[in-house]
Formats: C-alpha cells, sequence, structure tokens
C-alpha cells in the first residue's frame, strides 16, 4: 500500500519512517509551501508590541509562525494549540503556560483560561476565525496579524495530476549504505586491467543487487520515496495535515477507495468540506497518533 506524505522535511522523514515500519510504502510529495506575509510592515509592527510586552497573552497554532516570532518576554503568557507547535517553541526557548487537553483550535477556545487581557493571534492568511472570534466572546482583546502563506505548490490541477501520475526524476534512495566487499572489488578491478573489469559485470550486477534488496530493508530513513513514480503504482492512502492541504488533496481526483486519513477533527471537517471521505482521524495531532490511525484503517 502506497501512502501520500504530503509535507517533507523532518517531519515527512518521520512520518515516512513510521510508514515503512507499519509494512506500507510511504510516498513523500509536499503540495504546499510556506512563503512570508505579504504585508510584513503591519506584521513587524506587531511582532515589534509583542518584544516590548504590550499583550498578555500570545496564541501560537502553527509551526510555521514559531519561526518568525521574535523574543517573547516573559511578562507574556504563551498558549500552544498543541503538543507539536508546544515543543517548536520550547525549543527556542519559549515557555508554555497553556496547551488544551483536547489539541485543536476550537479545544484551545472551549478550555481557555482566564476571561480578560490582551491576546495577540498571528496566524496563516487562510486560518479560520475560530480562535479570534471564541476568545473574544471569553472577553479577551484579540490582536490578529498575517505571520505567513500557504500556497499551493503546484499552480494548477492538471500540473498536480501529472506529478502523481508520470514518472519523475525520483532520487529513491537516501543514504543507501556501501558495502565493504563492493568496495574492494572495484579496487581489485581497477588493479587487474578491463579484462578482469568485464569478467566481473555480472557479478558487480548481483551485487548492486543485493545492495538494493538491502536498501529496501533498512525502513525510512534509508530508502524514502521523494517523489512520484509510475501510474500503475497508486496511491492508496493519503495523511492530510491540514486545510490547505486537503484543498490540494481533492485536486487529484482519487479513487473513492482511497483512504484519507486527517491529524484531527478541524482538518477531518476540512476533508469532508472538499468532498474527501474520511477514513480515519488522528486522536492527537502529532506523527506517531497520524500514523496510528492509518493503521487502524487499514485493518
Amino acid at each position: 500500500m502506497r501512502v501520500l506524505i504530503p509535507r517533507g522535511g523532518t517531519w515527512g522523514d518521520e512520518v515516512a519512517e513510521l510508514v515503512t515500519d507499519a509494512g506500507l510504502e510511504p510516498l513523500i510529495l509536499p503540495l504546499v509551501q510556506i512563503e512570508p506575509a505579504e504585508d510584513q510592515q503591519r506584521l513587524q509592527q506587531i511582532l515589534g508590541q509583542l518584544a516590548e510586552g504590550r499583550f498578555d497573552w500570545l496564541v501560537v497554532t502553527s509551526q510555521s509562525t514559531v519561526r518568525v516570532l521574535p523574543r517573547v518576554p516573559s511578562s507574556v503568557q504563551v498558549a500552544a494549540v498543541g503538543s507539536v507547535t508546544a515543543a517548536s517553541l520550547r525549543e527556542r526557548g519559549v515557555p508554555v503556560a497553556f496547551i488544551p487537553a483536547r489539541q485543536s483550535a476550537a479545544g484551545l477556545v472551549d478550555e481557555w483560561p482566564i476571561r480578560e487581557g490582551r491576546v495577540l493571534w498571528p496566524h496563516a492568511l487562510d486560518a479560520r476565525p475560530t480562535i479570534a472570534s471564541g476568545l473574544r466572546q471569553h472577553g479577551m482583546q484579540v490582536t490578529e496579524v498575517v505571520a505567513y502563506r500557504t500556497v499551493p505548490v503546484f499552480e494548477s490541477g492538471e500540473q498536480l495530476v501529472e506529478a502523481v501520475t508520470t514518472q519523475t526524476d525520483a532520487i529513491p534512495i537516501i543514504g543507501a549504505p556501501v558495502h565493504p566487499a563492493r568496495v574492494d572489488a572495484q579496487q581489485q578491478q581497477a588493479a587487474q586491467g578491463p579484462e578482469a573489469a568485464e569478467r566481473d559485470t555480472g557479478e558487480q550486477a548481483a551485487r548492486e543487487q543485493q545492495d538494493r534488496d538491502h536498501v529496501s530493508e533498512q525502513g525510512a530513513h534509508d530508502a524514502v520515496l521523494t517523489a512520484v513514480e509510475p501510474a500503475e503504482t497508486p496511491i492508496d492512502a493519503v495523511l492530510v495535515t491540514s486545510g490547505s492541504v486537503a484543498k490540494q488533496v481533492a485536486r487529484l481526483g482519487l479513487a473513492a477507495e482511497t483512504r484519507i486519513i486527517a491529524i484531527g477533527e478541524q482538518t477531518a471537517e476540512d476533508c469532508r468540506k472538499h468532498g474527501l471521505q474520511v477514513a480515519g482521524i488522528a486522536q492527537r495531532p502529532n506523527a506517531q497518533a497520524l500514523v496510528a490511525a492509518l493503521v487502524a484503517a487499514t485493518a
């Protein structure tokens, strides 16, 4: 079973390894990319106010937001929508005061601990208004600013479909091991001349096939598909990590039996809005729970 992983980087590599450990075949093909906010002047103005301590709370709902934050003063309490975002904040040296038990925008609003104060919420251009409207109903003074934009990697649906259904110049092996015996044989061929090299061609081909077989057993760390392969190996499942990814997956026109696995309830709702039938929802918004939902849906 081939599983489309729509994000790359270290997160994509981690998920690919988990997918491989589950006995499935990962295919990393990023469908969206992060671009800077268009209004940088306003963003820097608001972030400057944050650095001056002019907010009581900072609400962070994605790792992409973490990357644009300035130094956060100790007077500002920080709320993270989930454990993954909280971990990114802590890596930047930002303490996290509040994480909702139900790790979603709706969960953050429902469990919000106070009823007054100034809140800054930097978010994506296409973010839903759940947090801003919910916190305002709790009596908070909410300032919003666009911190980044999520844009499709493929400009047209045709380009996206072509990327998934045609063979590309993929590099399917990362960090393929080189066997000492193979190195020794190559050195011997160089010393013995062209006749010996020709005589060993068949043996070398056999060794190369053994190397490929060995790599295929190494898991996602050593063998991860990073682009698409021919159409006769279809996509059987997709891991959907956001509403913007759901929109791009819908453009693929996948078969009805393709299993759609959402990283949370909000993302599942976005999938359904775009006509995708959800087969599983992660219990928590992290890689392990996402793959666990995939395994459960394929059992």
